[in-house]
């Protein structure tokens, strides 16, 4: 369990001077670059250099307050916190994730821009930063464990914007007929000594910042396993917290076993099935927009958003919680989640589920377990053997024309297993369904 104390200590507020100081020195090497770049107009130099000496006091207030950390004023409003948190629930997080994801396409080429890029930057580092005066934000932020977790985000966001800016400098040059980037420089480079000694430097400077990393952050080992006690909540390693959140929405089989097993197979397929010969060796978009689109969403909405829900939002139970919020193990969230069988027979038939009179032999329990779940099972078929044929002859005709059946029916379930974990977190939502198709005698749930 983490403690709730909103207070802050004195080591807290030097450590963010020490963030805001760093920062400080970013913006005003930024400021030079800017100076060097807009050499007939000061004003975008004025207020970088505006931003970097407010940066600097901030650091100096940091640094010389002494009235006691707990009266620090530089710190997020509590109604501000208290309005996160309240809108904190899956759904809300996923919709603006979706969002989020959405608008980062759209926008793209506003988003290229290195001055609006910096600005994102700044803005997310003074979110965290202000985030850190919060004690509930702390314990779960600073875990050493979930250190590596807050770099991924900056690193994800960083080359999800290279390759934007590459994807969109090279189709403005292809709608030009200018050479690819990737063509202009390119001149070979030898093995030896070029390649060799940069491999050579980055070795040492990444065992550098390891030892480094072991130094400042303790290891986040926890004592020997015990049955009588065990962690709470419990969680899989980072790169499978996305797994464990599937948990929610899948039977174990289907989200521990099937799923990851079509992830896998896909990616394995993906040359096997991809009919476009454009993009190959260079940065684009337009030439692969669905492509890049499909793998886009399966990555940061449904993978890395997953990660982020599991290490920051799941709590105690894994209950959902707002990023302010101390995770409390006495909450509840009260969920009447019902199968699809159920809510067919009792609440729309007025009915009670089909059972096999006492001592009935295999075949007419297996016969009332079909006509309970008829409808799951139909529903199921249909998703999986009439929607492609139906896609292929609407949205996907051009698909079908250029792949073939068997490339087409590949592709179009693989895409099919992809949309259903949006459409059960929906329905999970929506309408607190369980199963569509519940058979616990035959550990057939999905």
């Amino acid at each position: 369990m983490l403690s709730h104390n909103p207070d802050l200590t004195t080591s807290v507020v030097q450590g963010l001077g020490w963030l805001y100081l760093i920062l400080f020195l970013m913006n005003t090497a930024w400021t030079v670059r800017t100076a060097r770049q807009n050499e007939h107009s000061v004003a975008p130099a004025a207020f970088w250099a505006c931003v970097s000496g407010l940066l600097l006091m901030t650091a100096i207030a940091h640094f010389t307050w002494e009235s006691g950390a707990e009266h620090f004023i530089i710190r997020l409003p509590d109604g501000f916190k208290a309005l996160i948190n309240k809108g904190a629930n899956p759904v809300a997080y996923f919709t603006l994730s979706t969002l989020l994801f959405v608008g980062v396409v759209w926008f793209r080429e506003w988003l290229i821009q290195p001055t609006v890029a910096w600005s994102l930057l700044n803005v997310s580092i003074l979110f965290l930063g202000l985030s850190m005066t919060d004690y509930d934000f702390r314990q779960i932020v600073g875990k050493p464990d979930n250190v590596p977790i807050v770099a991924m985000l900056f690193i994800v966001g960083y080359f999800t914007w290279l390759y934007f800016r590459r994807a969109v400098d090279n189709d403005h040059r292809i709608a030009q007929g200018r050479p690819l980037f990737e063509q202009e420089d390119n001149e070979k480079v030898l093995v030896w000594p070029d390649l060799v000694y940069t491999e050579l430097i980055c070795m040492v400077a990444l065992t550098a910042g390891l030892v480094l990393w072991a130094i400042l952050l303790p290891a986040p080992l926890e004592e020997p396993a015990s049955s009588v006690k065990t962690p709470n909540p419990s969680k899989a390693p980072w790169y499978f917290l996305g797994l464990q959140e599937m948990l929610v929405y899948f039977d174990p089989w289907m989200a521990g076993v099937v799923l990851p097993s079509l992830i896998l197979v896909g990616l394995m397929a993906i040359p096997y099935i991809d009919f476009n010969q454009k993009g190959n060796g260079y940065y684009t978009f337009n030439e692969r927009k669905f492509a890049i689109l499909t793998f886009l969403f399966g990555f940061l909405p449904l993978w890395i958003g997953m990660i982020i829900l599991g290490t920051f939002l799941r709590g105690p139970n894994w209950n959902f919680f707002g990023i302010y919020e101390p995770w409390d193990p006495h909450k509840l969230e009260v969920l009447n989640n019902v199968n699809l069988s159920e809510w067919f027979w009792l609440d729309v038939m007025k009915q009670k589920l089909p059972v096999a009179p006492s001592g009935s032999d295999g075949m007419t329990q297996a016969m009332y377990i079909l006509l309970r779940e008829w409808l799951g099972l139909a529903l199921t078929l249909a998703y999986l053997i009439v929607l492609p044929p139906l896609m292929a002859a609407t949205l996907f005709r051009s698909f079908f024309v250029k792949m073939g059946f068997i490339r087409y029916m590949v592709f179009s379930l693989l895409l099919l297993f992809m949309a259903s974990l949006p459409i059960k977190m929906i329905l999970r939502w929506s309408m607190n369904l369980k199963y569509i198709v519940a058979i616990p005698e035959w550990f057939f749930n999905i």
